[in-house]
């Protein structure tokens, strides 16, 4: 058994905590510590939409350039150094208050965390490469257990730290999670190290993706990147104005978390069984329905269930196609697939925060555009139905 594989859990583990930093913390922790900025710092829904919107942007440029050198430069590497440099950039977030800092680590820890996602996938996908149900369950575990513990652990940590301390308390959240970031760097540096791809002998060939027949399934993640993003940004400033307190918003987002760990053992069979569209449109239709939720059942239990049914959905998009691009590329293109992807979900991020801030900040009610996401994830899940294998 070559080092690559003699510890495929652990190795497993390690891409976990990778996740977990990159996608839990990085990205998602800002929706809980979101309101206490925004009361503190006096700050609009726009202004608010645009540290996401920023954080997107430093996404979007992490993912091309790493679109760029992953044909160039060892997949472990560019994982390594994306995860370290973000757990960096979070520890930064809380030193300055003033919104230029604030964009300017925002922006670096969206870019160098595209860097170590885009790459987190392709390394996974080796793992148990002759054993398709234990593959599928890898991936999914990846997304679904890496980014949920990263949401369960910040749902369990901010809030009673704001709740105990105030809501000028907001830069020790920051910088708390960058504590525990670099806590978890050994072992997701290590994993980065064991899984590097092998040298390749010979020239190196060019790798063409038939990108034309993949467009169902690229316009189905893009949805998923414009509108999952709302419900991460504006949950919280939700709850806020329906007056939720503490107690509740903790739970729904620990919650939230736990259900994304679980969900590989929901949709792990359904990944190794389906190589067409039909994963990521199933999961899309179940995000669209948990964002709705809070809003069309504005209650205690409406909240619960909206947690449940997205946690179980939301981080299962990137295992979709994920798997979508074990089943139906070879191998050597598996890194390009996926760092493609990224960059369509990375544009379309883009849009959604500071798009829902502005309807938000015009109609006086964030609910409308959680309805409107929900109708972007519910159009994506109707075309991603329409990708077929690439091979028919």
């Amino acid at each position: 058994m070559t080092q690559q594989t003699s510890r495929p859990w652990l190795a497993l583990f390690g891409l976990c905590l990778g996740m977990c930093v990159t996608n839990g913390f990085a990205r998602f922790a800002y929706g809980l510590i979101l309101p206490a900025m925004r009361e503190d710092l006096g700050w609009s829904y726009v202004q608010a939409g645009w540290l996401n919107t920023a954080n997107a942007l430093g996404y979007l440029g992490g993912a091309v350039l790493t679109l760029v050198l992953i044909s160039r430069m060892n997949a472990g590497l560019l994982y390594a150094f994306g995860m370290a440099t973000t757990a960096v950039s979070l520890l930064a977030t809380g030193f300055i208050e003033a919104l230029w800092w604030q964009t300017l680590w925002r922006v670096a820890a969206g870019f160098f965390g595209a860097m170590s996602f885009a790459t987190s996938g392709a390394l996974a996908a080796q793992l148990f490469a002759g054993d398709p149900k234990r593959n599928a369950l890898a991936i999914a575990l990846l997304f679904g257990l890496g980014g949920g513990l990263g949401i369960a652990l910040a749902g369990a940590m901010i809030p009673p730290l704001l709740t105990l301390a105030g809501i000028t308390s907001w830069p020790q959240a920051w910088t708390l999670i960058g504590v525990a970031s670099l806590l978890f760097l050994p072992l997701g540096l290590w994993s980065g190290w064991v899984l590097r791809p092998p040298a390749r002998s010979g020239p190196r060939q060019s790798t063409r993706l038939p990108v034309g027949r993949m467009l169902p399934e690229l316009i189905g993640y893009g949805s998923f990147g414009m509108g999952y993003i709302v419900y991460f940004t504006f949950l919280g400033s939700w709850m806020k104005t329906q007056e939720t307190g503490p107690v509740l918003n903790a739970t729904a987002w620990v919650l939230l978390g736990l259900c994304l760990s679980a969900s590989p053992f929901l949709w792990g069979g359904v990944f190794s069984r389906f190589r067409n569209g039909m994963p990521l449109a199933m999961v899309l239709t179940g995000i669209s329905v948990g964002t709705l939720m809070p809003v069309m059942i504005p209650t205690d239990a409406g909240l619960v269930a909206s947690a449940i049914v997205f946690g179980f959905c939301v981080f299962m998009s990137p295992s979709a196609i994920t798997n979508f691009t074990r089943h139906n590329l070879p191998p050597e293109s598996w890194a390009a697939s996926i760092s493609l992807f990224t960059v369509i979900f990375a544009i379309t991020q883009t849009i959604g925060p500071i798009a829902a801030g502005w309807i938000g900040d015009t109609t006086g009610d964030i609910g409308h555009a959680l309805r409107a996401a929900a109708g972007i994830l519910f159009w994506g899940a109707a075309i991603s139905c329409l990708q077929r294998p690439l091979d028919t």
